[in-house]
């Protein structure tokens, strides 16, 4: 078998379809894990509201989560170094929500 073929062999087809591919808004993400999965909802805070909606749920296996983390730190890497830090603004009470959420409304 030729290193071509091989390479066929190992390559996946992985298919996006259009409404995935638009992707869902998240601004707060919580984690919980038990012993053998990772679970990582993905919600929708908005100002003034006293309630959120879980978006999108991701189920893991402990191995992919860490590999998530690496991932993501590497991706965070490389746009800080073309982007410059990202700052993470105040949080409350050492939390990781900002202060601004939950405050007042706009009003016209």
């Amino acid at each position: 078998m030729s290193q071509q073929d091989s390479n066929q062999e190992n390559q996946i087809n992985i298919e996006l379809d259009e409404q995935v591919a638009e992707g869902v808004y998240s601004n707060l993400a919580i984690i919980t894990h038990s012993n053998a999965e990772f679970v990582v909802d993905f919600v929708r805070l908005m100002p003034g509201l006293p309630k959120a909606k879980v978006k999108s749920r991701i189920v893991l296996t402990p191995q992919h989560a860490k590999r998530l983390l690496h991932a993501l730190a590497d991706n965070i890497d490389k746009f800080e170094q073309v982007h410059g830090e990202i700052d993470l603004g105040e949080v409350v009470g050492g939390g990781s929500l900002p202060m601004t959420f939950g405050g007042p409304t706009a009003q016209a």
